[in-house]
Parts: structure tokens; sequence; C-alpha cells
């Protein structure tokens, strides 16, 4: 059950491009930019045919209501946290949807995500989301639900805002591998800050396919090349949100990141697709 999920997820050349339009979830206002209307992101991007959307409970019937064969497959948000505003609240949580697999398994999702979150002297946060992955994979077992764990090293919100990648491999590398000593069957993780060393966050994963994140919007021309860099050093496709939802054609950038991911295109010729030259 949980390859057959694993083989809707994944290309056949074992590649993945998840675009992620969960942000909602997160009562953080920026989020929104690009998803304010949200029938018409998801019908936009479906229709450019990445692999996957990453959804939550509530806006995942959007996705499933497509007709056809060919939709890309759900990825199931399953936990909510309040910690992207620019000042980290006093207390801040990562909690759980209630009965999250069997949602899953209802709305015919071919994998749920849960984060792991490392923030700077949050150490209860760090604990209440081990909880959740337990808890996850314990259920993801009884319904052979693929998991997948975004183990994220976060900056002092005060620095950088929420959301903002840490980049540090002494911190990284041991957060994948404690996603992977939980149970993980897929990784979503950040970008390290020389992408050139982010095959050392591959080999945590230990054979596991790793996902990165896009983080906060930049470029199209840096996504792009941050891209087909990260590819190159053994990643097993992406898990991007707003450096989609939030550019000018979100429909071209799709298309774009997928000539990279499955078809090995360079940044250069990635670029043409979203400025629609030949």
């Amino acid at each position: 059950m949980k390859q057959a999920r694993l083989n809707r997820l994944f290309g056949v050349d074992g590649k993945c491009f998840d675009v992620a339009i969960d942000h909602g979830f997160f009562n953080e206002h920026s989020f929104l930019r690009g998803i304010e209307d949200i029938h018409r992101a998801i019908a936009t991007i479906a229709d450019a045919g990445p692999d996957a959307i990453q959804l939550t409970p509530g806006q995942a019937p959007l996705l499933q209501a497509i007709k056809g064969k060919h939709k890309p497959a759900l990825v199931l948000r399953t936990d909510v946290a309040n910690v992207y505003n620019w000042q980290l609240p006093g207390q801040p949580f990562s909690v759980l949807v209630d009965d999250a697999v069997e949602q899953a398994v209802r709305l015919d999702a071919a994998c749920v995500v849960v984060n792991l979150l490392l923030l700077p002297d949050q150490p209860d946060l760090h604990r209440q989301c081990v909880a959740n992955v337990a808890k996850l994979k314990a259920d993801c077992e009884r319904y052979g639900m693929p998991l997948m764990v975004e183990p994220l090293v976060m900056q002092p919100n005060e620095r950088a805002g929420g959301y903002m990648v840490g980049g540090d491999l002494e911190k990284m590398v041991p957060l994948v591998r404690q996603a992977v000593e939980l149970g993980a069957d897929i990784i979503k993780a950040d970008p390290c800050d020389d992408v050139e060393e982010f095959r050392y966050v591959v080999e945590a994963a230990g054979g596991r396919p790793v996902l990165p994140r896009g983080g906060g919007k930049a470029s199209e021309a840096e996504i792009l090349q941050r891209t087909h860099a990260l590819m190159r050093q053994g990643a097993s496709g992406i898990v991007y949100g707003r450096n989609v939802l939030q550019c000018a054609d979100p429909h071209a950038m799709t298309r774009a990141f997928m000539a990279i991911v499955h078809e090995g295109a360079s940044a250069e010729q990635a670029l043409r697709i979203v400025r629609k030259e030949p």
C-alpha cells in the first residue's frame, strides 16, 4: 500500500516536484500573496502538471474535485505551527490535526507531511515536533501512508523573520538524521549555505528521497540556478511554494521546475521556459 502511494508521488525516474499551497495554515499575512484566490491557484498549478500539490485538510478537496486521471497527487499537511511571524509568540506550538492519517486516507492522499522544527532556544517546540512525528509514524504504518518529515533549522525570527533557512550543516545534518531515525520515508529539507555541500544532507538521509524546500521568495534566475545545483547534489526533487505562486507566471514557473527536475534542463534552459523564449 505504501509503495503504491509512493509510485503516485514520484515519477518513473524517482523524482518529484511538489508545489506547496498550504501556507494559509500558518496565520501569516505575507504567506497569502499569490493564493488569495485558492481555487484559481490550485487550478493553475494543477493544469501545469507538477507531480504533487501540498494542501491542508480544508483545501485538499479542491484538488481532488478536479476530474480526470492525471491531476497531481495530494500531499496532506498535518500540523499547524505559529512560528513564522516576524516576532516569535510567547508560546510557540506545533499541533497535529485530529486523525491526520485517517483524513489523508479519506482524501486519497499519496503522502502526509509534518514539521520537525529546530528554533533557537525553543526545546519544548522541538519536543512537540518529535512527539508529532512519532504519533504520525505509528498511524502511517497502520494505513500504509508514506511519511514526509520536514526537518527545519531556522534563524531567530527577529533577525530574519519567520520561515528563514538556518543553513548550518552542523545543525541540519543531525536534524535530518533524527527525522530518518523517527521513521521518515521522505525528507523535505532546507538547502544549506553552500549548495555544493548539500550532498551531506542527502547522505544523512540514508537513502530516503530528499526534496529541498524553496524557503523565502528569490529571483527567478537565482531559484532556478539553485534548483539545478541541488539536483546535481543528489536531491530527488523539490518542494516549492512561494517561488512558484508569487512569481509573475506560476504556470510557466511550474513547467520550468519540472524541466529541471525531470529532464535535467539547465537553469538557462528553464529560464527560457519562464520567459517563453524559444
